[in-house]
C-alpha cells in the first residue's frame, strides 16, 4: 500500500506530536515550538533540530547541526527511516540529542 498525503500528514502530526511530548517532559533546558507543521527543538547551547514536512514528496525533513536528512515512512517498521543512511527517526533523534544536549532520552514512541 502506497502512502497517502491524508496519512501522510496523519503520520507527520503524530510524530511530531510525540517529539514535542517527550522534549516536554525531559528534565533538562530545551525550548519546543511548533508553528505551521514545523517543529523546532532548541537546546540551551543554542544548537536546534527543525522538523519540517515536505508533503510534495511524502517526506519529514530534520535539519541539524551536523547536516540535513530526509525520511520516508517504512510500513514494514511503522518508522520513519532515512533515505540515504536507512538510521530509523528515533534512533537519529537519540543520537543527536546526546550529542547536542548532553541528554539520554528515549524516542521509541515516534
Amino acid at each position: 500500500m502506497s502512502l497517502t498525503e491524508a496519512r501522510f500528514h496523519d503520520l507527520v502530526d503524530a510524530t511530531q506530536e510525540n517529539l514535542e511530548d517527550i522534549f516536554d517532559e525531559c528534565d533538562f533546558d530545551v525550548d519546543v515550538e511548533n508553528s505551521a507543521g514545523i517543529l523546532t527543538v532548541k537546546f540551551e547551547n543554542g544548537k536546534a533540530l527543525i522538523f519540517s514536512r515536505q508533503a510534495p514528496v511524502l517526506q519529514l525533513w530534520l535539519a541539524a547541526p551536523n547536516g540535513g536528512f530526509h525520511f520516508d515512512y517504512d510500513e514494514k517498521r511503522s518508522s520513519w527511516k532515512c533515505d540515504k543512511t536507512d538510521e530509523l527517526l528515533c534512533e537519529m533523534v537519540a543520537r543527536l540529542t546526546l550529542e547536542h544536549a548532553g541528554a539520554e532520552l528515549e524516542f521509541d514512541e515516534i
